[in-house]
């Protein structure tokens, strides 16, 4: 006979104990529900409801307070986490693949030899970063009272990035960059003055109260590159002490959010005007000098510097290495547009010379669709970007769908472009549709380059979506230099025949 283990008799027993116990709760609260039932009958209907709607009131609220404790917390702010940097090795990759390339690559060649020369000299590069008038050519001036800074009442002086060398008060060398203030009319400066920034040691963002959004936007640029940071909030002797405190606690607060913990409340001192009152009662304008206020600014600059000097080399050569990589980027998207636009205007040539030339009725139509799926292949492949045949096939359903409902339209502008040439007048059948499908190969291939670069491939319904705003744009345009094209066509056909 087979002996049973005692564990497992253990666990038999066990189970037979939970089902007993099941069962007996089973009957138990069945029992209950059916004396719940028989009074409900013989209770009053007033009572009988009352107790129902009470019972379902109290089962909605648990169920609410179970989805409430269920549910997931709500998300606080996260810090951006640093990019990854490439490494120089990487670099030097990328830019002999860029030169093999034939690609421009002077910006990237020149960032890295600025910073080896920087590297050389062995300065710690601190970029005073802010709004327009937030006050950084006078912070420079209350740090370096000799140093010749641009400092006026309206704001934006600082036109170029200036630089100024300072010893710290522990002996350290320094270079202080002044850079033009962001958000000035047109911010054609910002690309570059957020670039230089990358190029320091350590960033001094200034502000003078609460954080705006494009604050912490610029906030979150530089520390996603890991960038050393220190927020200085200036002109602090224009603020009572109760709403100093105040402003305070909220920057500690918003930069706790973004990771950063360095807050210097400084002023850069600067100048007063004030009533005095004369002993004859007369009133008297005066203007008095403020004195600087920058401890706390040089003290949390020492502290960064003393904190890791090596580290700060590193991270700013890793912010470096991520700028050169990003020109890099804009060098190739650079040279693929121009292939780009060579290829367009070449298919574009082609699809008028095929209008031109088609004898047969619909043929020209046959000519357009091949040269249009050829040119849709040959732009994702200098965009490096795979393509399918149904993608293809769809994306020029599309674009056949839209030409169709404004296909009045067209050959109105292309008879239009005409008219620009006297004695043309119906010269040649297929000169008005040569000049309408070289504009409209033209619209058609921006659209799909727009769609590659942007999105990094081939989606037929944003091509399509490109193709259409191209097309709005330049069909006039387009259409009389095609015009111009197609008449050369026909005239240098004429001669060879």
């Amino acid at each position: 006979m087979r002996k049973i283990h005692p564990v497992r008799l253990l666990i038999t027993l066990g189970v037979s104990v939970l089902l007993l116990l099941l069962l007996f709760l089973a009957l138990l609260v069945s029992d209950r529900l059916l004396s719940f039932h028989h009074q409900l009958q013989q209770a009053p209907a007033w009572l009988a409801w009352g107790l129902l709607g009470g019972l379902a009131l109290l089962a909605l609220s648990m169920g609410y307070v179970l989805v409430r404790l269920l549910r997931p917390a709500k998300r606080m702010p996260v810090p951006p986490q640093p990019s990854e940097a490439p490494s120089r090795e990487q670099l030097e990759s990328r830019l002999a693949s860029a030169r093999e390339a034939q690609l421009d690559t002077r910006m990237a060649e020149q960032e890295l030899a600025r910073l080896e020369r920087r590297r050389e000299a062995g300065q710690i590069h601190v970029a005073l970063f802010g709004d327009i008038s937030s006050g950084k050519s006078s912070l420079i001036k209350a740090l370096l009272p000799d140093a010749e800074a641009s400092i006026e009442v309206t704001g934006g002086t600082t036109r170029e990035i200036q630089e100024y060398r300072w010893t710290s008060p522990a002996g350290d060398q320094l270079v202080l960059t002044d850079m033009p203030g962001l958000d000035e009319p047109g911010r054609a400066k910002d690309g570059w003055v957020r670039d230089e920034a990358l190029r320091a040691h350590l960033v001094v963002y200034v502000c003078e109260g609460d954080l705006t959004r494009s604050h912490v936007e610029e906030l979150v640029r530089l520390q996603e590159l890991n960038k050393p940071l220190i927020l200085a909030l200036n002109k602090i002797d224009r603020l009572q002490p109760a709403e100093l405190q105040q402003i305070k606690a909220r920057l500690h607060e918003q930069m706790g959010q973004l990771g950063l913990a360095e807050v210097a409340a400084i002023s850069a001192g600067g100048r007063q005007t004030v009533i005095r009152i004369l002993p004859d009662g007369r009133e008297k304008e005066e203007i008095r000098l403020l004195p600087p206020q920058v401890d706390a600014l040089t003290q949390a600059i020492q502290r960064q510097i003393d904190g890791d000097a090596q580290s700060l080399e590193q991270l700013r050569d890793s912010a470096v290495f991520v700028l050169v990589s990003r020109q890099l980027d804009q060098a190739l998207a650079a040279h693929r547009q121009a292939q780009a636009d060579k290829l367009v205007s070449s298919y574009a040539r082609k699809a008028m010379v095929g209008a031109v030339a088609a004898m047969t009725p619909g043929t020209d139509i046959l000519i357009q669709g091949y040269l249009a799926s050829q040119l849709v292949k040959a732009l994702s492949q200098l965009y490096e970007v795979p393509v399918r045949k149904v993608d293809i096939e769809l994306l020029l359903e599309l674009v056949q769908r839209y030409v169709k409902g404004h296909i009045t339209l067209v050959m109105a502008i292309a008879g239009n472009a005409l008219k620009a040439f006297p004695g043309v007048g119906t010269l040649a059948g297929g000169i008005l549709h040569a000049v309408a499908y070289g504009a409209l190969f033209e619209a058609l291939g921006r659209g799909v380059a727009a769609s590659l670069a942007s999105r990094g491939e081939l989606h037929p319904l944003q091509a399509a979506k490109q193709f259409k705003e191209s097309f709005g744009e330049d069909l006039k345009a387009s259409s009389q230099r095609y015009a111009k094209l197609a008449l050369e066509e026909i005239r240098r056909a004429g001669r060879s025949e």
